[in-house]
């Protein structure tokens, strides 16, 4: 079970930028049975913050026991912890950052955050606390490092939202390239980081290694396993998986490249801006019509309120179901004498046509239940306690429409991926950063003295 808390926040993570990404479990593991606890000491100085051994070292542990089944996945021992503590380095200074910024979570927002990974695994809060506690961690550590990763989350934000804005003549452009015709691809990378103002030295060490991993792969090692050992990337220690993306999303320096690949086809060494990039195409899908279910219902609402209890909301719906299944009252006169629904009531409760979970999970269900003309029985809402009629359905071709929503989102994400690099960039280049154990210094990737 030691494995547990590692296990736990990836899906939280992947709300994030992969550069804002946290080690799992940095926090307060206890040294192995039979281990003597070493003295701490400080292994980085980052700004007026220092990262101490034993926090490279739970983080350390935490990798290692996420990859307890396949250990040969993990470079070695000194690499593995040049990799730990830039992402520990990285992690510093957003934090630092959104700190000086004012950005900061409630507890409340922590609470939903723990909440929602314990949904994940099928636990209650309490029951997620106590496997926590029982794995050896400590709760408190836990709920910190989600608070540090909403944190970077909102910093995030912050700083692409004055920056990213997509017209309507980007979505036209895009939708009439090819590249964005041609569907998607399922890719993994290793990047080999080439410093900002590198010599001609250090470029040909990063193409030696660059080649090095190459030979690897060619040798028979896996791809996730070369990765993990040669990538510089933030996504190094998870195999490097980039995920599936469209082809427009690719960098215009590898797509062509990637055009021309099979899946399961590894390119060569890819100069980049910022160093060198393998990529392994692991698949493609085509383009597809998005052909979707849309519902017609009606509903009446009721909130409680200072002048009604929920009692009092519930024993109202219920007499506004039986006057509409015994009485055969008229839905929509119904409907606007009562419905406290701004949106509908004085359209006689008509929701108009929707997808089957625009309005929520809980009409969600009632929809997935009812027949055509069929009025569910009193149901709780977040919002009070709805009465539905199912008016009837249709399958309608949504695909233009959410073409261009996912091209609004491409492009969006696009630039907002450019506008964060940039941003962390720059925040380590103006950054006192010093690793002060040489054996964890890689000029290649963690940064010397400032």
């Amino acid at each position: 079970m030691k494995r547990f808390l590692a296990l736990l926040l990836p899906a939280l993570v992947l709300a994030l930028p992969a550069q804002a990404q946290l080690l799992p479990s940095a926090g307060t593991n206890a040294a192995p049975a039979g281990q003597t606890q070493s003295l701490d000491r400080i292994v980085a100085v980052v700004n007026e913050d220092v990262i101490l051994q034993s926090e490279l070292d739970n983080a350390v542990r935490s990798i290692q026991q996420q990859y307890a089944s396949q250990p040969g996945q993990l470079p070695p021992m000194n690499v593995l912890q040049q990799q730990v503590l830039d992402r520990l380095i990285l992690m510093k200074l957003q934090l630092q950052k959104a700190d000086d910024q004012g950005v900061h979570v409630s507890d409340a927002q922590v609470d939903q955050a723990v909440a929602e990974v314990a949904q994940q695994n099928k636990m209650s809060p309490d029951q997620l606390r106590a496997e926590v506690q029982r794995s050896g961690e400590d709760f408190g550590a836990f709920r910190q490092q989600l608070a540090d990763q909403l944190t970077v989350q909102q910093l995030h934000q912050s700083v692409v939202h004055d920056q990213v804005s997509v017209t309507d003549s980007e979505i036209d452009n895009l939708l009439a390239s090819p590249s964005y015709k041609a569907g998607e691809v399922h890719l993994a990378h290793i990047q080999i980081s080439i410093p900002s103002g590198a010599d001609a030295a250090a470029i040909q060490a990063a193409a030696t290694k660059a080649e090095a991993a190459i030979n690897a792969i060619k040798g028979g090692m896996d791809f996730n396993a070369a990765a993990i050992r040669y990538s510089d990337a933030s996504d190094a220690l998870d195999g490097g998986d980039l995920g599936w993306r469209r082809m427009d999303e690719i960098p215009p320096a590898f797509a062509d490249t990637v055009a021309n690949m099979k899946p399961g086809d590894v390119s060569p060494a890819l100069r980049g801006p910022t160093g060198f990039h393998i990529i392994k195409l692991i698949g493609q899908r085509e383009p597809s019509k998005q052909i979707v279910t849309e519902y017609h219902a009606r509903q009446i609402l009721l909130k409680p309120s200072e002048l009604m209890t929920p009692e009092q909301a519930q024993q109202k719906a219920q007499e506004l179901y039986e006057q509409l299944t015994t009485k055969h009252s008229d839905f929509a006169k119904l409907a606007k004498d009562n419905s406290k629904d701004d949106t509908t009531a004085n359209l006689g409760g008509d929701m108009g046509w929707f997808a089957k979970d625009a309005w929520g999970s809980a009409i969600a269900q009632q929809l997935a239940q009812l027949k055509e003309n069929q009025v569910s029985q009193p149901f709780q809402t977040g919002n009070g306690w709805d009465i539905l009629q199912l008016l009837g359905t249709r399958q309608s071709d949504l695909t233009t429409q959410m073409e261009r929503d996912q091209a609004r989102q491409a492009i969006g994400n696009r630039k907002a991926e450019q506008a964060y690099d940039d941003f962390l960039r720059d925040l380590r280049a103006n950054a006192f950063i010093n690793v002060l154990v040489p054996a964890l210094r890689d000029d290649t990737n963690t940064p010397a003295a400032s």
